[in-house]
């Protein structure tokens, strides 16, 4: 059984609570984490910890000692403090006390996977979760890095034997037994014999001979997809909560095929041997967070394996990648399921106090909460006349050493953290006009980024002619936030260079600082001189969203065994989200501009929709020479990519039954297409659906027949769409140089629930 991490809500407080933490019998008491600056402890103490059990016994209590404080825990290495529970009584005189910096309620959450589970709609006992028993005895194979086996997130607490059918083993080698699988773990090998002859060294010193994960990402990336329940987990307190994979009852076999050597390559001879086990291990879901520069597919390992697991019944998903440009997107072979990244509906801040605490300023942040930075100099410029550009040697060492920097708006926001790095400021404010983004690591000293609209606050305090005093306080994470999804800034766009025919990415997921298992002994920060770690840790890009949408299949899988890869596909992308949070269509997360299926393909995955699709457009092995052909592939071209040689094209079509439709205009304003497609109905009961097309100006329409009446469960409907693309004096930026327009056409079930959506798009030729 899965253990999940039920919500319940105390009134009192109005903060979510897990059963993770025991709540308090008392209405007045209440936990808190307390901060304390330790360099302020009293010499007669040995340790802080001893320190903050004095001031705990000191407190008042009542004659029956019912509201006794009770500490929680110590904090040593991610913050300083401690937690405790207390009344409103006692945390004042502890807020009283020399050296409190901070006070944060103790607040709890079922946050990604801690929170990517709650933000797709997964709920333990409801929809697509409980009907796929969590994706119960389906295998997810991750190609990677390797695994960190001791993670408790690969844990096989509650869960049944290995199936019989499994014919994949775990492999001994460096620091890593095989006894250390599991029933979650059930498979583990590494594949390095082509880096081997390349000329690279692989040793203990800079890899693991062995599916041990050296990197940390195929740790991550493994326990996105079907990592099991970990109550508490957090990074350095962001984001705290239970965390867990989007199938915890699937299982996982990691297959080891990315090593650190001297030139961080991978060899595309053990990607593909690593693709050819785990279809022999008879994995159900292949993940692959990783790809080759896009080229044909005859030459591209990923693609020409995919087709063989497509064959053999598996779905194989892919990062689409993380160039963020048009054109760029990877995996692009329409047999793989690719994909894009977005935000999420949290985010993590920090305080800016300044002065005598009568102005705070709501910052972002993800600098590790264990160091506030409380009540430095703020250095604002020279003479405090005009704020300070904090680019590269911008800065005078001297005079901002040991301050509170106030930065200008600038080009590179991580630049301007290292710069005040350099100084060895005390902390740093940026203010920024793009709404970028940092990664965790980059977080190396106390910085807060605030946006332009508060930059008045902090220029009117200064000009009030006081010392200038600001403090940092980190460590808030917030839920609920909007707009949400957006499409992350680093995603890859399309159209597929290789083959832009098929509209590329297929479906968005969650991407955007994702909190998931992490090695224990690799640092994930460092703060000055000092290294930091943690067995969680927040990470962003494709490679986060793709186990998101491989443990999403997992749990299709287990409902629908029978559906073939297209199928899986299908139901995935026409149930979509193409509207974020606010009711409105999804944007990009930089531009704030209104974002295109080139960014996220059939819309943000919505797994419980996904589950009943009503209607799927299936295709198989034939389609996919027959698009080949199209593509001009010679015989022996085809051969290299189906295992088919010798085959002679006698259909050539670029026209798959794709569930998308894309028109490529080649340099034109004006152009027309026509596509066919064949919907399947997967619901046992006839029914009767209507199509409804929504497009812009620029963009015409036709589907005939426009009804479509199906017999039953199996039965099938062909119908054609005709699109006239006109784009003189109406174009609209999509992506990048392109212009072109975008709707989308739905089947909606006359009298019935089902909704059917496909995206149409039209876009320009390469520039």
């Amino acid at each position: 059984m899965v253990h999940n991490c039920h919500v319940i809500l105390l009134i009192v407080l109005s903060f979510i609570f897990l059963p993770c933490m025991k709540s308090s019998q008392s209405n007045d008491l209440r936990p808190y984490i307390i901060q304390m600056d330790v360099s302020t402890m009293p010499s007669p103490f040995a340790t802080h910890e001893s320190w903050y059990f004095s001031m705990l016994s000191s407190l008042s209590v009542s004659l029956n000692d019912q509201d006794a404080p009770t500490h929680l825990y110590t904090y040593t290495h991610a913050m300083h403090g401690f937690s405790a529970v207390l009344t409103a009584s006692q945390l004042m005189q502890i807020e009283q006390t020399h050296g409190h910096v901070a006070t944060f309620p103790e607040s709890y959450a079922q946050l990604l996977t801690t929170h990517t589970p709650e933000f797709l709609g997964l709920k333990p006992n409801l929809g697509v979760s409980a009907a796929s028993n969590h994706g119960s005895d389906v295998v997810i194979g991750i190609i990677d890095t390797g695994v960190w086996p001791e993670s408790k997130s690969f844990n096989d607490e509650g869960m049944p034997p290995v199936p019989e059918r499994w014919k994949g083993k775990c492999e001994s080698g460096t620091q890593f037994n095989s006894s250390l699988c599991n029933r979650k773990l059930i498979g583990a090998r590494f594949f390095r014999k082509g880096l081997k002859q390349s000329g690279n060294r692989v040793s203990t010193k800079n890899d693991y001979n062995s599916p041990r994960d050296f990197l940390g990402h195929g740790t991550h990336t493994a326990s996105t997809a079907a990592g099991s329940p970990v109550p508490g987990a957090s990074y350095f307190g962001y984001a705290y909560g239970c965390a867990q994979g989007i199938a915890p009852m699937a299982r996982l076999s990691v297959y080891k095929a990315i090593f650190l050597d001297e030139t961080q390559k991978a060899a595309a001879t053990d990607v593909l041997a690593a693709i050819d086990q785990a279809i022999f291990d008879g994995v159900n879901v292949l993940s692959l967070s990783l790809g080759f520069p896009n080229m044909d597919y005859y030459t591209n390992v990923i693609a020409i394996g995919a087709f063989a697991a497509m064959e053999k019944g598996i779905v194989v998903v892919c990062a689409a990648g993380n160039d963020g440009m048009a054109y760029s997107v990877l995996n692009g072979a329409p047999w793989i399921m690719t994909v894009a990244a977005g935000t999420v509906d949290r985010d993590f801040f920090a305080k800016v106090t300044l002065g005598d605490n009568s102005k705070n300023i709501h910052g972002r942040s993800i600098f590790p909460s264990n160091k506030t930075v409380y009540d430095g100099d703020l250095y604002y410029g020279r003479g405090n006349k005009r704020m300070e550009s904090c680019d590269i040697f911008a800065l005078n060492e001297t005079t901002v050493k040991g301050k509170i920097v106030f930065c200008s708006a600038g080009d590179d926001m991580s630049e301007q953290i290292s710069e005040a790095n350099r100084c060895e400021a005390l902390g740093v404010i940026i203010v920024d006009n793009k709404k970028t983004f940092l990664l965790p690591g980059e977080y190396n000293v106390p910085a807060v980024i605030i946006d332009p609209t508060d930059v008045q606050v902090i220029k009117k305090y200064i000009k009030e002619g006081r010392t200038a005093k600001a403090s940092l306080i980190f460590g808030e994470t917030e839920l609920g936030l909007k707009p949400a999804p957006r499409v992350a800034s680093f995603s890859s766009r399309g159209p597929n260079y290789i083959s832009p025919s098929v509209l590329k990415p297929d479906i968005m997921a969650p991407g955007f600082n994702i909190l998931a298992a992490w090695v224990p002994n690799k640092s994930v920060q460092m703060i000055g001189n000092q290294n930091l770690y943690s067995d969680f840790k927040l990470d962003s890009g494709t490679s986060m969203a793709t186990p998101h949408v491989a443990g999403v299949v997992a749990l299709l899988r287990s409902i629908h065994p029978d559906w073939s890869p297209a199928a899986v596909r299908s139901a995935m992308m026409t149930t979509a989200d193409i509207i974020d949070n606010t009711g409105k269509p999804i944007t990009d997360m930089v531009a704030s501009t209104v974002a295109s299926p080139l960014d996220f393909g059939g819309g943000h995955i919505n797994p419980n929709r996904a589950m009943d699709p009503g209607l799927v457009y299936d295709t198989g092995s034939e389609e996919y020479i027959d698009f080949l052909c199209g593509l001009r592939y010679t015989s022996r071209q085809i051969g290299v990519v189906t295992q088919k040689h010798g085959y002679k094209c006698g259909k050539a079509s670029l026209d798959l039954n794709y569930p998308s439709f894309i028109v490529i205009m080649n340099g034109t304003s004006e152009v027309s297409r026509s596509f066919k497609r064949v919907l399947t109905n997967v619901e046992d009961s006839p029914s009767k659906y209507r199509a409804v097309v929504n497009a812009p100006a620029g963009l015409k329409v036709a589907v005939i027949p426009p009804v479509l009446f199906f017999k039953g469960k199996g039965s099938k409907q062909e119908f054609y769409v005709r699109v006239d693309v006109n784009i003189k004096g109406k174009g609209k930026g999509i992506t990048g140089k392109f212009l072109g327009n975008f709707g989308f056409l739905s089947w909606i079930e006359i009298g019935g629930k089902h909704v059917v959506r496909s995206p149409i798009v039209s876009a320009s030729t390469l520039q």
